[in-house]
């Protein structure tokens, strides 16, 4: 079958990742920190850069290797594309297009998918993606991003919990984990819906957001509880890692869904920084931290050998967020807005070291066959 050779891959991840920068500054921005133009002008797109144009574009451009061929490309070169129109300030409604078509076309590569072979674990990443579609409906429809988060969310953490559940099969069969994770879903769907569609004047409504939170909270007790990293943590190399990264990150889920069922997902609230971060900064970059060692080799055809390395970045990437939390919940407003200007900086360095880790990794792969070669040649 046709597909995208590997190095042609290469600039649609760029223009990800360069979403991931501009959208990393938007939210220095956001917390009060001088950074450059273009950065501070977006701050009000953060979201959109990092879910749609950053997450978007390495989902889709994971699925489409998946799919083989070359329509399903389409996807990751639209939401990047999109990124790149919205850091460039160009129209917004373009820009809006592009991500709505990307989430299009990775729906429709998510059925193919479904046909192809129909399970669970497929059809939960099938309504993923197509929470990144309503998402961006609901965007263009009512104007108001913070309207089109909570299906956003829904998008990165159905996206996970779907590929966590397929794991589960390698597990002792347990009746309750497959009605159980229906349920949990459920709540979490019908939570972005009412909180999307609300008639408050955020746009979204508190009902909602607290069902949605609810359900998240559930989400992270059954991570805990059915997925097979608690098995995975006991092991050793990569494999423990890959454990370690999963149930540190479940954590996260929870406590931001705990400060969502406190209120902390209406935009304004004390909480907002805490619940919006812990999700998509503690849970879901620890799922990428885990599995960028499995992830990239098989989009890039690159060898990322494992490192106990691995574990700096991680650790920093909690700690900083516990230091940016520790700010959202502090008594007096001075303190806690410079914990979480400190803590944010602390995250913006942490993605950049873990970005080098995985370059050096890459380089390092690179190199050992050459120098199993020599040595060949030396014997």
């Amino acid at each position: 079958m046709n597909t995208l050779p590997p190095l042609a891959r290469v600039p649609l991840l760029v223009l990800g990742l360069a979403s991931l920068v501009t959208g990393v500054l938007a939210g220095l921005a956001r917390v009060g920190v001088s950074v450059p133009d273009f950065g501070a002008m977006q701050a009000g797109s953060h979201a959109a850069l990092m879910i749609g144009a950053f997450f978007g574009t390495v989902i889709s451009l994971e699925r489409a290797v998946a799919l083989g061929g070359l329509w399903p490309y389409l996807g990751p070169a639209l939401a990047g594309g999109g990124g790149v129109l919205l850091l460039l300030g160009g129209p917004l409604v373009v820009a809006q297009s592009l991500l709505l078509f990307a989430s299009g076309v990775l729906v429709a590569g998510s059925l193919v998918v479904t046909r192809r072979q129909l399970a669970p674990f497929t059809v939960m990443l099938a309504v993923g993606a197509a929470c990144w579609l309503t998402g961006n409906l609901v965007w263009i429809a009512s104007g108001n991003l913070h309207a089109a988060v909570p299906f956003w969310l829904a998008f990165l953490v159905l996206t996970v919990a779907g590929e966590r559940l397929e794991l589960t099969r390698f597990l002792p069969a347990r009746p309750a984990a497959a009605p159980s994770f229906v349920v949990v879903s459920g709540v979490i769907l019908a939570g972005a819906l009412i909180a999307s569609f609300g008639t408050s004047a955020s746009g979204t409504d508190t009902l909602g957001l607290t069902l949605f939170a609810a359900g998240l909270l559930a989400l992270a007790i059954w991570l805990l509880v059915f997925d097979i990293a608690r098995h995975t943590a006991g092991q050793h190399g990569l494999t423990r890692f890959i454990g370690i990264c999963l149930l540190t990150g479940y954590v996260w889920l929870g406590a931001g869904a705990i400060a969502g069922l406190a209120g902390g997902f209406a935009p304004g609230h004390a909480l907002h920084d805490t619940a919006m971060h812990a999700i998509a900064l503690g849970f879901v970059f620890a799922m990428v931290f885990g599995h960028a060692a499995i992830i990239f080799p098989a989009v890039l055809k690159v060898k990322i050998p494992y490192h106990p390395f691995f574990y700096v970045p991680l650790a920093l990437l909690h700690l900083s967020l516990a230091l940016r939390v520790f700010g959202g919940v502090s008594a007096d407003p001075a303190d806690g807005l410079a914990l979480r200007q400190w803590g944010a900086l602390a995250n913006a360095a942490t993605l950049a070291i873990f970005i080098a880790t995985m370059i050096a990794s890459v380089i390092r792969g690179a190199r050992q066959p050459a120098a199993r070669s020599t040595r060949r040649r030396m014997k």
